[in-house]
């Protein structure tokens, strides 16, 4: 147990905890400091997650500085801006023939746009790294893979380890468009050391959230082969 063991911990089932851990834009609240210790309790819990080859290849780069904040929050704007001229990828030009599955996402496609205006005043951001990983065009690429991979299910209960502490993330790609820039920016030694995603972490205002419509598995479960 450590100090920030408390009444901080929200009282979530683990079915409510992977039902209900959303990706947090609108409701994300920029005014509210986050602390180091609920930063570094969620990475300690995080770093429970299952290692390939037993080794922790995972690396949190936490940013919690207002100017380096800011100047980040600027780049990942930069391929935001990229990221809305991609038809068919971009998330407000992704077409649902549902009523309520296209409201659905508009409503997303607006939250996003309202992170990335809110991504420069951001309370802390968290990216998350791999170490020991050269570029892609220096290593096979299943190695590279394999790497990212393994340090995937960390970033993730990072993430668990947030809704459960009452703070909100969002995992995004946008800004690695930009990837050595934020490398520049950060201290990130480029050659050695990839970035695999970035979220902002914030308290939220309102007080619950809500599993979302899906697909039915029955749709998207393949037997044996593909197409069965």
């Amino acid at each position: 147990m450590t100090a920030f063991d408390n009444d901080a911990v929200l009282p979530l089932t683990g079915l409510d905890l992977l039902t209900t851990t959303r990706a947090v834009r609108k409701r994300l609240d920029t005014t509210r400091p986050v602390s180091r210790d609920a930063l570094r309790e969620c990475v300690r819990i995080a770093l429970q997650a299952p290692a390939g080859s037993n080794n922790v290849s995972i690396r949190y780069l936490i940013v919690d500085d207002p100017e380096l904040i800011a100047k980040l929050g600027a780049l990942y704007q930069a391929g935001f801006d990229v990221y809305r001229g991609l038809d068919g990828i971009y998330i407000g030009s992704i077409h649902k023939d549902d009523p309520a599955e296209a409201a659905q996402q508009a409503r997303t496609a607006a939250s996003a746009e309202d992170l990335a205006e809110k991504m420069p005043h951001m309370p802390a951001i968290v990216i998350g790294c791999v170490e020991g990983v050269t570029r892609p065009e220096n290593m096979p690429g299943w190695v590279t893979a394999s790497m990212h991979a393994s340090a995937m299910p960390a970033l993730w209960s990072f993430m668990l380890a947030a809704r459960l502490h009452g703070l909100g993330t969002c995992w995004t790609s946008v800004h690695l468009q930009q990837e050595q820039a934020a490398a520049e920016l950060l201290g990130i030694p480029y050659d050695t050391v990839s970035q695999l995603m970035l979220t902002p972490v914030a308290h939220y205002t309102g007080d619950t959230f809500q599993p979302v419509t899906r697909p039915d598995p029955d749709t998207l479960i393949h037997w044996n082969r593909w197409g069965h």
